[in-house]
């Protein structure tokens, strides 16, 4: 299942990756990263908008000393060493895939899963392992299946 979280008195901002992190109870060390379509309220060159390969431990890094806030991101895991060149990147501002009613799949084959940063107002989830996905909804219990929380939003999304 894919999901979203929107409309949360737990989150102080969409999206602290930091916090989603935690939340799933994973971490972004063990996995390889490509990172694209990014529009942060950050002044690090780190995260500028330029599509990029990123490995974990320096994800973790930064996340553990910048309070950052991802406004448009997509976050496409990997295992860790895993690096091809990505011919069509990933994105997320004006993508209509996530609002079709139907179960998507991460948009790079052979990504493990995608972490999506839906105009700081949402966070998408799309192929977490199922322990991730308890482990959030337990946290998150406002989550929501993407699938119907897309049949509910206006058309022209």
């Amino acid at each position: 299942m894919n999901l979203i979280l929107e409309r949360s008195d737990r989150v102080p901002f969409y999206t602290d990756m930091r916090l989603i992190f935690e939340a799933t109870g994973l971490r972004s060390a063990d996995f390889d990263w490509y990172v694209s379509d990014i529009d942060t309220n950050s002044g690090s060159a780190q995260f500028s908008d330029q599509d990029r390969w990123l490995a974990g431990v320096e994800l973790e890094s930064f996340l553990a000393s910048h309070t950052v806030q991802f406004i448009w991101a997509v976050f496409s895991a990997f295992p860790v060493g895993y690096r091809r060149h990505i011919e069509q990147a990933p994105y997320v501002d004006g993508n209509p895939l996530y609002w079709q009613g139907v179960e998507v799949a991460p948009q790079l084959e052979n990504a493990l899963f995608e972490i999506v940063c839906w105009d700081s107002s949402a966070t998408l989830l799309i192929g977490l392992p199922q322990e991730a996905e308890e482990r959030f909804t337990r946290i998150y219990p406002e989550t929501r299946d993407l699938r119907i929380a897309s049949q509910q939003r206006p058309s022209n999304i």
